[in-house]
């Protein structure tokens, strides 16, 4: 119980504490208004000097702000990081994965990517091993001797051995099999020493065998119980493939309501037995397309991180600073073929009047890329190439003389006739952009000598049909024949023949003097022998001109960001893009320097 008296200290307590609080607040108003209030129309007076120590504060932040990046720009560089998903867009239909019947680009490209060959070309496209460390020919010349690297598997983790090796060579050489390799694997025996060494025994030698080592490597464990009859139609080839390359098989879909829309996508994945190492991309996924239009469409909308192959790309990607073109170097040669089988080009100084009417560098200039001229079956730095020997340069007056001793007379209207007929000439090439400039260059140029050049321009299928019947009188198309000078292929007079499987003499070239060449040549080892041996050869095709070769073709590969590790030189064939497609890093990070 509190008393009375202790009730009356707490009041009078409290009310001086009142007291107190109300004297504080009072002073404190009268100070704020003394202080504050009062001096506020004063700030008015010094304006200008709040203004400029407030800029400078700004100023000052801003320059700290600055130079924080500056410095942080300094100290971190942006490095590139394993991992993603990487999107390609590529023009044509997924058919095969099996090395040994992929032919179109498509069907090359996933076999590249899903298996390994024995041999293979490096960035600098120099040849070298891959599955085997060496590979190494006799006193004889005609037995070479491959060994294999320790420790090779198949995706599925088996082993990869010489077992493999011989089973793939010996189901190329399979006539039931059908493989398009065949002609090319026939009398050669080979054989498993043991587990790490296989040996190619050939019937004669040839320099530009181990070129053919490059072909992947099957696995005999999945396919061996196959009927070689049967082969072709596998599953292994479609949906069910067992490789030994960067990555493996995960997927196949076909996406699309319309025909002219629908794409097919591939999905590869990281192979972690590869023995290069694991892939440094997590996921490959090549997209197909029936046109280049529609996969351009997808690669502006960002769908794709590259494509292949395209003709040209649009100006409004072109002036996209983040798209990245590489212009790839094929080891080949656009050519305009003469049939030497039909009038009027089956006349020798016709074709040498179109040779002399050719202006290369004028055509150089008509392409969307840098290239050089090509003068002559062999590529410059090639085995047997010889700048003595080379086509005919352009002259204007030599083409007018060999077109007139050929009985062609120019009329009044500047255009040459024989017996009422015009001198109209025929000439087929693919449906592009970059052919269709060539050729209407070459239709200016043969008009100024007379000659009238109809064009006649044809998608792949229907080309190939042309091709097949050799029923045009020229035809401007490219070859790709690699870094070995070996163009029996090409040019050998057996190779016209329609009951040859390739038949890739397309002008139907007959000489004895260049088949003995080609034959000579293609046996010697001896690089200064082999040269010697392929001088007749030059010499034959530079007199008999079965072609005009034009210029070395570039195959145009275009990412929506830059690809680390992607830096190709020189290709042979458009699969050779992926020659280290385990290093190829999209991702990145921002990393301090030490």
């Amino acid at each position: 119980m509190i008393d009375r008296t202790t009730k009356l200290r707490w009041r009078r307590n409290f009310r001086r504490k009142q007291r107190q609080f109300e004297d504080i607040s009072s002073g404190a108003e009268e100070q704020l208004d003394k202080h504050f209030f009062r001096r506020l129309g004063r700030l008015y007076e010094v304006r200008r000097f709040i203004i400029t120590w407030l800029s400078l504060i700004i100023l000052l932040l801003g320059m700290t702000v600055v130079q924080t990046r500056a410095l942080g720009g300094y100290y971190q560089t942006v490095q590139p990081l394993a991992g993603g998903i990487y999107s390609e867009g590529i023009v044509g239909t997924f058919t095969n994965a099996n090395p040994i019947f992929a032919t179109n680009e498509v069907d090359s490209s996933i076999s590249r990517l899903l298996f390994s060959g024995l041999m293979t070309y490096n960035d600098d496209n120099d040849f070298v091993g891959e599955l085997a460390t060496t590979l190494d020919l006799d006193g004889t010349g005609k037995v070479y001797t491959a060994t294999l690297r320790d420790d090779l598997e198949w995706d599925d983790g088996k082993p990869l051995t010489a077992k493999d090796v011989v089973f793939t060579f010996q189901t190329i050489q399979n006539p039931d099999v059908r493989s398009p390799l065949f002609p090319a694997w026939q009398g050669v025996k080979v054989t498993a020493v043991s587990d790490k060494i296989v040996t190619f025994t050939l019937t004669t030698p040839l320099a530009a065998f181990p070129y053919a080592l490059t072909v992947g490597i099957l696995p005999e464990h999945v396919l061996s119980s196959i009927e070689p009859s049967t082969l072709r139609s596998a599953l292994f080839n479609t949906t069910q493939p067992v490789g030994s390359g960067a990555f493996k098989w995960h997927g196949v879909e076909v996406v699309g309501n319309k025909v002219e829309d629908r794409v097919q996508r591939v999905s590869l994945s990281a192979n972690d037995k590869y023995f290069k190492g694991r892939p440094k991309i997590n996921e490959f996924v090549l997209h197909t397309y029936l046109d280049e239009k529609h996969m351009l469409q997808d690669f502006s909308g960002g769908v794709l991180t590259a494509v292949a192959g395209v003709q040209e790309l649009s100006e409004e990607l072109k002036d996209n600073p983040s798209i990245n073109e590489h212009s790839l170097s094929i080891t080949g040669s656009v050519m305009v073929f003469m049939n030497t089988t039909l009038e009027p080009v089956n006349n020798v100084s016709i074709r040498r009047g179109l040779a002399s009417a050719t202006d290369l560098q004028k055509i150089i200039l008509k392409l969307s890329y840098p290239s050089s001229a090509v003068r002559s079956p062999f590529l410059q730095k090639m085995i047997g190439y010889d700048r003595t020997v080379l086509q005919r340069a352009y002259g204007f007056d030599e083409a007018n003389n060999n077109l007139e001793a050929a009985g062609w007379v120019k009329g009044p209207d500047g255009m040459r006739a024989k017996d009422g007929k015009k001198l109209n000439l025929n000439l087929y090439t693919l449906n592009s952009v970059e052919y269709a400039t060539i050729a209407q260059e070459l239709q200016r140029q043969w008009r100024e000598v007379g000659v009238q050049l109809t064009i006649t321009s044809l998608d792949q299928s229907d080309l190939q049909t042309v091709i097949n019947s050799r029923t045009y009188q020229l035809l401007l198309y490219g070859i790709s024949f690699g870094v070995d000078p070996d163009q029996f292929a090409y040019w050998h007079s057996s190779q016209a023949d329609v009951l040859s499987q390739r038949r890739l003499n397309l002008s139907n070239y007959s000489s004895k003097a260049a088949d003995a060449a080609l034959e000579q040549g293609r046996t010697r080892t001896d690089s200064a022998l082999r040269s010697a041996k392929y001088r007749p050869f030059l010499e034959a095709w530079r007199d008999d001109v079965p072609a005009i070769s034009l210029y070395q073709p570039h195959y145009l590969y275009a990412s929506r960001t830059h690809v680390y590790n992607f830096d190709p030189k020189a290709i042979n064939i458009p699969s050779d893009r992926f020659k280290n497609v385990q290093n190829w890093m999209i991702r990145t990070e921002r990393t301090t320097n030490k």
